[in-house]
């Protein structure tokens, strides 16, 4: 059976807290947005770190049988997406995440509880 949008999201979750990421939040913008259903934000410290978070949630997900849609952002530029169509993955360095301050955009978006 496949994951729902909503278990996509914790797994990703997961596995970017496996990876120490930071200020991990998944907005529930089901009510505010047609973009898709859940946001994950997160933080690595380093470049080295926002990749290796993202190759984790890539590598969580493909383990569960999804495959991303897309791939977006290098390291180095401070932002990777990982679209999932309903799950749209964002893993930032702290400035760059300050810079677009996804939060406050969607600041309408409940918080999808992460579960262990």
């Amino acid at each position: 059976m496949p994951l729902s949008a909503a278990n996509k999201a914790q797994a990703g979750a997961r596995a970017a807290l496996a990876k120490k990421a930071e200020a991990l939040l998944v907005l529930d913008v089901q009510t505010v947005s047609t973009i898709a259903d859940y946001f994950l934000i997160c933080c690595g410290t380093s470049t080295t770190q926002v990749e290796t978070i993202a190759d984790a949630i890539e590598g969580a997900l493909k383990g569960e049988g999804l495959h991303v849609a897309h791939r977006e952002g290098l390291p180095e530029s401070g932002w990777v997406l990982l679209d999932y169509g309903d799950v749209v993955m964002h893993v930032f360095l702290p400035e760059t995440r300050d810079f677009y301050s996804l939060e406050r955009l969607w600041g309408d978006a409940p918080e999808l509880p992460i579960e262990a």
